[in-house]
C-alpha cells in the first residue's frame, strides 16, 4: 500500500478532524456532479454557498471577517482534499484574492467584501493576465484613469480562471507611470456592472471544469473606495509579498497528485494481467512504480516543510519558489510514468489517469513559470 501522508508536527488533530470533514463534504456534495461539471465547463457559483457556509471556502480568514480564525494549514489541507478528488483550483483562486483583501485593504473594504467571500455569497477571481502580458507584469496596459470619485477602467485580460463564474474581480490595473510603480489593485463587483463583458470561455487541455475566461473593460466605472488599500502605485508590492503563500497552494496539490497517481497506478498494475501474470510482476513495472513512489515521499516530505515553515513565518521566497517549480515538475513527471503503464487505457478520458496527466500540465505554467522560478531563484542567489 502506498504510504499517505507522512505525519509533520502541522498535523495535529484538529487538523486531522477538519481534513476528514472536508472529504466526506466532497465526496458526498461535490465528486458525483463533477463530470457533468467537465463537460459544461464550469462549477456553478452557487455550488460554493454550502462549501462556504460548512467553513470550508476561507477557514484561515479571522472571525471578525466571517472565517473561523484558523492557522494557513487548514487551507493547505482543503487544497489537497480537493486535488485528491480531481477537483480544479477555483477555491485556490478565491482565497488568494481574500488575501490580497484581507493583507492591504481599508477597513472598510474588509468589512464589505470578506465576509461575503468566507461564506461563499463571492466567489472571487484574479484578473492580471493579458492578451499581451504573462509574467512581465510591467508590460500591462489594462488602465484605470481617475474622473473625480470614480476610476474609469479600459482593458482586456485573459486565461482568467474564474472568469466566467466569479462575481467579485481583483483587477490588476495601470493608474500611473510605465513599468511596475504604476501598478494598482481595483476591486470589481462584476454583476450587472456597466462596460464590463466575459468573452469566451476558454477550451483547455485539461482542467476541464475549471472555467478559464477572456474578460473586457469597456469605460468600467467603479467608485474610488474600491482602489485595493486606498493608495495608487502598489500594486506591484502587493502581488509579490503574497508569492509564497501563493505557491503553497500549488505545490500541495502536486503532492497530492502524484500520490494518487501512484495508488491508482499500482491497484491498477496489481489487477491488469499481460502475458499471463499481473502487470506487477514485471520487473520494470515495479521499478518504475519504486521510483514513483520515491518522488511522492520526497515532494511531500519537503511539502510538508515548507507548510511549517510558512505557518512559523520562516518560508523564504526562494524556498517557495522551489517548491512550485519542483514539485510541480515531479507531478508531470509522475503522471507521465504512470499513464504509461495504464498502456492504451491511459490515453483514454474515462481513466483518471488520463484526467491527472492532462491537468499536470499547467502546473508547471500558471502562477510562475518553471523558468521564471528558476530566473528568481538565481536572482536570490547572487545577492
Amino acid at each position: 500500500m502506498m504510504p499517505q501522508l507522512y505525519r509533520h508536527q502541522w498535523m495535529d488533530s484538529d487538523i486531522e478532524a477538519f481534513r476528514e470533514q472536508v472529504r466526506r463534504y466532497i465526496a458526498g456534495e461535490l465528486s458525483p456532479h463533477l463530470d457533468g461539471w467537465r463537460r459544461q465547463g464550469y462549477i456553478p457559483r452557487e455550488i460554493w454557498r454550502p462549501f462556504g457556509q460548512m467553513g470550508f471556502l476561507l477557514p484561515e480568514i479571522g472571525e471578525a471577517y466571517g472565517g473561523a480564525g484558523a492557522n494557513l494549514a487548514y487551507q493547505c489541507v482543503l487544497q489537497d482534499e480537493m486535488a485528491k478528488a480531481e477537483l480544479p483550483a477555483n477555491t485556490a483562486v478565491h482565497t488568494i484574492a481574500a488575501h490580497y483583501i484581507l493583507d492591504y485593504g481599508t477597513e472598510a473594504q474588509k468589512q464589505r467584501w470578506l465576509p461575503k467571500l468566507a461564506s461563499g455569497e463571492m466567489l472571487a477571481g484574479i484578473a492580471m493576465t493579458e492578451p499581451g502580458c504573462g509574467s512581465d507584469l510591467q508590460a500591462l496596459r489594462t488602465r484605470a484613469r481617475r474622473e473625480g470619485d470614480e476610476y474609469v477602467i479600459d482593458g482586456a485580460k485573459t486565461f482568467i480562471t474564474n472568469g466566467f463564474t466569479a462575481n467579485l474581480l481583483v483587477v490588476v490595473v495601470r493608474t500611473g507611470e510605465a513599468r511596475s510603480r504604476g501598478l494598482s489593485m481595483v476591486v470589481l463587483e462584476t454583476e450587472s456592472l456597466a462596460g464590463f463583458q466575459v468573452g469566451r470561455r476558454l477550451e483547455k487541455l485539461g482542467q476541464h471544469a475549471s472555467d478559464t475566461a477572456e474578460l473586457s473593460f469597456d469605460g468600467v466605472r467603479v467608485p474610488v473606495d474600491h482602489l485595493l488599500g486606498g493608495d495608487e502605485g502598489n500594486g506591484f508590492v502587493q502581488l509579490m509579498s503574497q508569492l509564497p503563500y501563493e505557491r503553497m497552494l500549488l505545490a500541495v496539490p502536486a503532492a497530492a497528485v502524484i500520490e494518487l497517481a501512484v495508488q491508482l497506478t499500482l491497484e491498477y498494475t496489481q489487477q491488469r494481467k499481460a502475458f499471463g501474470k499481473a502487470l506487477y510482476d514485471f520487473q520494470n513495472t515495479r521499478f518504475k512504480l519504486a521510483e514513483c513512489a520515491t518522488l511522492a515521499h520526497v515532494v511531500r516530505s519537503f511539502v510538508n516543510d515548507c507548510i511549517q515553515r510558512l505557518l512559523d513565518g520562516t518560508l523564504d521566497d526562494a524556498a517557495a519558489y522551489m517548491a512550485k517549480w519542483w514539485t510541480t515538475e515531479q507531478q508531470g513527471r509522475v503522471t507521465d510514468e504512470c499513464l504509461q503503464l495504464f498502456g492504451g487505457y491511459g490515453y483514454m478520458a474515462e481513466y483518471p489517469i488520463a484526467r491527472l496527466y492532462a491537468d499536470a500540465r499547467v502546473q508547471r505554467i500558471y502562477g510562475g513559470t518553471t523558468e521564471i522560478m528558476k530566473e528568481l531563484i538565481a536572482r536570490k542567489l547572487s545577492t
